[in-house]
């Protein structure tokens, strides 16, 4: 079944993120431009949504949502994290024996996956070496990061694996060359599977973009002592993170967006150049918010029930990780010089808080503009329409992922109401069987 989800993320009065479901239907014939952009608009109009409301759509890559978006005159963006996919699979396959290595890798757990009775023997190897008994992990090409996790399974059990050959066949087995490639291809890619965990979380917006193409780029640009026999895949994923997000500095969804979030403000941008047209773009903005206050021109909308506001980090992995290290390096490296003073009173408050330190990245940027909109009305504003946007399409993937597990072939009839009910029973069973394990 080919579905086709809307969902909406604003930010309310009080700096509460919340996202909700709108409307999901069934894809059926032929998937044009035209027909997805009819199905959208139908959406829209029955929730009474104009296209002047729509701040960004985030869509996946596909060309005909592109044009669908583009003919409805509605500004999107491709799903961040889906690119990112693209740019990890072009450097495996940069380098003859990394495919090799992923290849043999491949097979070796096919061969566990398709027999049982191998996989209770490499289990018994596991308990008899007195480690956990883990599966190994298939790689799928639709799944994010799961080459990564299949090299690292083995990599986890390269011990036990090892006993099995020993006394059993298989299809294959590394060399002492291709492990020592995967360790050093996990460690590279190490960094992307962090940046896609921190943009899917629930709390990543469009600001978390560009500091993370930025800190991708030194990562990758740095040479190792370990980079012998990976130097190929290293090159070409820098150089597929410069070509496949060489727009997002000048993008201003991205680019204001960052600039309004207090953990990154202008610290993170490549080129001054950039730097200076964001800026612009916040400033007109800004003055835009501004001209709204001053009119009495905004209409307080109802809001619907408050969820419980989201703590912790946004889009922040463990403290302790490397890759989170080079954005501490980055702020560290771009000490804020004096500015220039204006006359202008939006360019004052704007160069203001720029010239403000950072806030810590374990913090909410939301809880910061709650402390701050009375300080800062306009700026706050211009935060509440910009930190609202997600950068990737992941809430309509959980979505799709729901209700494969609801509906199947023997509850292909069921009726939305019974498809609630059904995934309310789920998830309390699963609350139970959990706290049962508790």
């Amino acid at each position: 079944m080919s579905l086709l989800s809307l969902t909406a993320h604003w930010i309310d009065s009080s700096f509460t993120l919340h996202n909700v479901v709108l409307h999901a239907s069934e894809l059926r014939g032929s998937h044009t431009s035209m027909r997805i952009r009819n199905d959208i608009e139908e959406m829209l109009a029955k929730w009474d949504i104009d296209n002047d409301k729509v701040h960004v759509v985030m869509r996946d890559n596909a060309a005909n949502m592109n044009k669908a978006f583009a003919d409805m005159g509605v500004q999107s963006l491709g799903c961040f994290a889906h690119t990112r996919q693209l740019v990890v699979i072009q450097g495996l396959l940069a380098q003859r024996s990394i495919i090799d290595a992923v290849a043999n890798a491949r097979q070796l757990v096919g061969h566990f996956k398709h027999s049982p009775k191998a996989y209770s023997i490499l289990e018994d190897i596991q308990k008899d070496l007195h480690m956990p008994t883990q599966r190994l992990q298939q790689d799928v090409s639709v799944r994010w990061n799961s080459t990564q996790y299949m090299m690292l399974s083995l990599l986890q059990q390269k011990w036990p694996l090892s006993v099995y050959a020993a006394d059993h066949d298989l299809p294959c087995m590394p060399s002492a060359n291709q492990w020592a490639l995967m360790e050093k291809a996990v460690v590279v890619l190490s960094p992307f599977e962090e940046l896609t965990r921190a943009v899917s979380a629930a709390t990543g917006s469009a600001a978390d973009v560009i500091p993370a193409i930025t800190v991708l780029k030194r990562h990758l640009s740095r040479e190792e002592s370990t980079d012998a026999g990976i130097k190929t895949m290293k090159r070409t994923l820098l150089e597929a993170v410069t070509e496949r997000f060489d727009y997002a500095e000048t993008e201003p969804i991205y680019s204001v967006a960052t600039l309004v979030d207090p953990r990154y403000k202008d610290r993170f941008f490549t080129s001054p150049d950039h730097q200076e047209l964001a800026k612009e773009a916040l400033i007109r903005e800004v003055e835009i918010m501004e001209r709204k206050r001053k009119a009495g021109s905004e209409v307080s909308a109802e809001e619907p029930p408050r969820k419980s506001p989201r703590r912790g980090g946004v889009g922040c992995a463990a403290a302790n990780s490397s890759f989170v290290s080079l954005y501490d390096e980055i702020l560290e490296g771009n000490v804020v010089e004096s500015r220039p003073v204006s006359t202008s009173a939006v360019v004052t408050q704007v160069e203001a808080y720029l010239a403000e330190q950072t806030i810590p990245r374990s913090e909410n940027p939301l809880h910061y503009w709650r402390a701050h909109a009375t300080q800062r009305p306009a700026l706050a504003d211009t935060a509440m329409k910009f930190l609202c946007a997600p950068c990737t399409s992941v809430d309509s993937e959980r979505l799709f992922s729901a209700v494969s597990n609801v509906l199947d072939e023997k509850r292909n009839r069921l009726t939305a109401d019974k498809v609630q009910v059904l995934v309310f029973i789920k998830k309390n069973l699963q609350y139970t069987l959990k706290k049962s394990v508790q």
